[in-house]
């Protein structure tokens, strides 16, 4: 099989051999908007050398925080080393997948290209000596398709890891893991999650970029197997009241160049290094400035509540899964720190930009981590979170937003083209959520008021 992630040698030459070896038909040239959408351009498999040779210029003015109609002129660029050709279990007709960096007609990167955004985060890790990797958890839900009925039914009503007759998508699951094997995506587990309908399908991890490329993937062909089971698949975070939402609980460690992770020491209590904490600290003190880009819709904050798993409170612990932060038992080179606010609707290549860089500058301020706190943060009382000096996450996109828009760390990540465009998107979607009337309110307040 053809592998984005394993065969990074490949060059102009070796992709379009592999076109016509293979009666490739149709190519897609792919990229993100900043909401982390992904985009595409379709071209016949005759225009790949154009494309490669040129780029493809295109109309940004309606694709969300790109360029206005006066700078609309952009250029795709596909980059070779991504090639892979889709499985016809995902295309009908012999198609292949390209990744695009997006450029100015001047030549230079745009400054909206949320992969160049975290490319030069990346680079910015590697001067320190770093190479960042992440391994994200994504959770999603299967609803059967009801046709013109609003009403959003679970494919089923399993729960946690169930093997029995109520587990109804453990073929689903089987097709998505092939699909994605078949593009170079190795899933190692793929199980029922507690509530109806929730699935989780996770992958290797990886250096971030390959693995943001990796969560685009991934979304893309859920969706498509779950159409071709008459099932739709959704990543939005709290669909169903009362149950538990789907999160992308996200794994990071950072790696020296020889191989070795810069998380571990075995001579601490922790077996963690004064990297790893100050990592950590990082990630806790600037946890706020980043909800927006982590969890960047109203119905995210729907799922960080008390009571379903999800974190609300800022804090970290070796095992306790209430904490924000929590460090899997694994040493060696397996150790890493599980930060699980973000949920699979962010995008996720600003989503490890804005993480490696709140933890980054931990390293660079030589932060101090608080210590672990490895009680049930939900039982404890408000007098007690104030001793252990626990605050609390945003609890609406509209805290978020406020709180994003001050931050510089922020915006010194994504710059001030993505930064001022994230804000006045997320902020339009704020202001038309609150002006709703929704039917809980109608119901509670039309019969007493």
């Amino acid at each position: 099989m053809i592998s984005t992630y394993t065969m990074k040698s490949l060059n102009k030459e070796s992709v379009l051999a592999m076109v016509r070896e293979n009666n490739v038909h149709f190519i897609r040239l792919q990229f993100i908007d900043i909401l982390g959408s992904p985009k595409n351009i379709v071209i016949p498999a005759q225009g790949l050398q154009s494309a490669l040779d040129e780029g493809v210029p295109f109309d940004a003015s309606s694709i969300a925080g790109y360029a206005t109609i006066e700078e609309s002129d952009k250029i795709a660029k596909p980059d070779p080393a991504s090639f892979v050709i889709l499985p016809e279990t995902v295309e009908e007709r012999k198609t292949a997948k390209l990744n695009c960096d997006i450029y100015e007609p001047n030549g230079k990167r745009f400054e909206g290209d949320v992969k160049y955004i975290l490319e030069k985060m990346v680079d910015k890790a590697a001067k320190l000596g770093y190479v960042y990797n992440t391994g994200p958890e994504c959770e999603f839900f299967l609803f059967k398709k009801n046709g013109e009925d609003s009403t959003i039914v679970p494919n089923d009503t399993a729960g946690y890891f169930d093997l029995s007759h109520r587990d109804l998508a453990e073929g689903v699951r089987a097709d998505i893991s092939l699909a994605l094997e078949a593009v170079g995506i190795q899933p190692y587990t793929a199980h029922h999650e507690c509530a109806d309908g929730q699935q989780e399908i996770n992958f290797h991890y990886a250096d971030a970029i390959s693995t943001a490329d990796r969560v685009i993937t991934l979304k893309y062909i859920t969706k498509v197997i779950a159409t071709k089971h008459n099932l739709h698949a959704s990543f939005m975070p709290k669909p169903l009241f009362g149950q538990c939402g789907s999160g992308m609980h996200t794994h990071q460690s950072l790696f020296t160049f020889d191989g070795s992770n810069a998380f571990f020491d075995p001579s601490d209590k922790n077996q963690l290094s004064p990297v790893a904490y100050q990592f950590i600290a990082g990630l806790l003190k600037y946890i706020k400035d980043l909800s927006c880009v982590l969890n960047q819709t109203v119905n995210s904050y729907k799922r960080l509540v008390p009571g379903y798993e999800a974190p609300t409170y800022i804090s970290w612990a070796n095992r306790n899964r209430s904490a924000l932060i929590r460090i899997p038992s694994k040493r060696g080179n397996g150790t890493r720190c599980e930060l699980r606010n973000p949920d699979v609707a962010c995008n996720p290549y600003l989503a490890f930009s804005v993480m490696l860089a709140a933890g980054l500058r931990g390293i660079e301020d030589k932060l101090e981590a608080p210590a672990p706190v490895e009680k049930n943060i939900y039982a404890l009382s408000e007098e007690e979170r104030q001793k252990y000096g626990i605050e609390q996450l945003p609890e609406s996109l509209g805290h978020a937003i406020a709180v994003m828009s001050k931050s510089d760390l922020v915006r010194e990540t994504l710059g001030d083209h993505v930064f001022e465009n994230l804000i006045h998107v997320k902020r339009k979607e704020w202001d038309t959520y609150r002006l709703q009337v929704t039917k809980w309110e109608v119901e509670t307040y039309l019969p007493l008021l």
